[in-house]
């Protein structure tokens, strides 16, 4: 199974289903649940933290927080890596998706749910790194048109 931790509405989940995995979305806000479970009924969406899953430690071959972390403050990330870890099969693979900071240091920016965090590519790969994941690859994307901020992606492999 895949876990798309942060789901929010579920789109990201379906497209993981639509491309023959086992996925299922996760996300704090009962709200946000809500909605996936309307847009795509015959999928599994389920309310929950990604600082406490409630899975079995190994039990995913993959995560996918594709934009979930930026929320996190700073000093609490290394925590959400480790519950990653835990819950991730050996050789799994973490995908992430976040804003990126163009060479400066990790920043709050205002976001419309709340306060969210613009890391340094390097940063984020480190903070993941120490959790006891190792890099596979990396993208770094300009802003398109409407967009404010780079975007980073990090594909990570658990290193057991």
């Amino acid at each position: 199974p895949v876990a798309e931790l942060g789901c929010g509405p579920g789109q990201m989940t379906a497209h993981l289903r639509e491309l023959g995995l086992d996925a299922f979305g996760v996300d704090l806000s009962p709200a946000m649940i809500d909605l996936a479970r309307e847009n795509y009924p015959r999928l599994r969406f389920e309310v929950g933290s990604m600082h406490a899953l409630d899975l079995a430690d190994g039990s995913l071959g993959g995560i996918l927080s594709w934009y979930s972390l930026i929320h996190t403050p700073p000093a609490e990330l290394p925590a959400y890596f480790a519950e990653f870890r835990r819950v991730i099969a050996p050789g799994g693979h973490l995908l992430l998706g976040f804003f990126e900071s163009e060479g400066d240091p990790v920043s709050e920016f205002d976001h419309k749910a709340h306060p969210a965090y613009r890391w340094p590519i390097d940063a984020m790969a480190e903070l993941a790194g120490a959790a006891g994941f190792v890099e596979v690859g990396r993208m770094l994307r300009e802003p398109g048109e409407g967009e404010r901020f780079r975007r980073g992606h990090l594909l990570m492999r658990d290193d057991r």
